[in-house]
């Protein structure tokens, strides 16, 4: 929903599409909140960077992982964002989810609206953690001005319930930062995870 990103007056910076399939002529990447601080808005780029990091072992706790498989068919007709293996290791399932909200300042949030699919993925990697494999939710801050990850339990109490859920049966959460600028966004060190409430 990009909540709180769309406020007239505010800064962007999109990209020339040459993308003959797409609607509009440029696509939205930044936001300059105007204090050095910018978010991401390019759905597209953290499974991309994600890819080259995960490739690289520079993910933490998830290093000890030599193959790195995209978009892989798993559970109830859905895709997992990377599947993960190597040998002698169980097999890492990692869902990944784009944090652009911020309410509170070095606060991120997730969800920005309510999401169903976000819920079936929690159930769907509780299965593979109570199955015997690693299942891990990875939340993508694309904000330079948090240090902090939360759900935002009010905005979707269900998604909430699912990952406390989700938690209890074994899914591990990780959260990364990005480093943004209007060159490049990459992503940077690991962020605290705080449950709601």
């Amino acid at each position: 929903s990009m909540m709180g990103l769309a406020e007239p007056g505010m800064r962007i910076w999109v990209e020339p599409n040459d993308d003959p399939k797409k609607k509009l002529n440029y696509g939205w990447r930044l936001v300059d909140h105007g204090n050095g601080h910018f978010t991401g808005v390019d759905t597209g780029l953290p499974n991309r960077a994600l890819k080259a990091v995960l490739e690289a072992r520079a993910v933490p706790g998830l290093e000890g992982y030599g193959t790195v498989l995209p978009e892989r068919k798993y559970g109830a007709g859905s895709r997992i964002d990377f599947l993960l293996q190597d040998k002698g290791l169980p097999d890492a399932y990692v869902e990944v989810k784009s944090v652009t909200l911020s309410r509170q300042p070095g606060l991120a949030e997730f969800p920005d609206s309510v999401t169903a699919r976000g819920r079936k993925h929690l159930l769907e990697l509780a299965e593979m953690a109570r199955a015997g494999h690693r299942a891990v939710m990875l939340f993508l801050v694309q904000r330079t001005d948090c240090a902090e990850v939360t759900l935002a339990a009010d905005i979707d109490p269900a998604y909430a319930a699912a990952f406390a859920a989700a938690q209890a049966a074994g899914v591990e959460t990780i959260c990364l930062g990005c480093a943004i600028t209007p060159e490049a966004v990459e992503v940077a060190g690991p962020l605290r995870f705080t449950p709601a409430g």
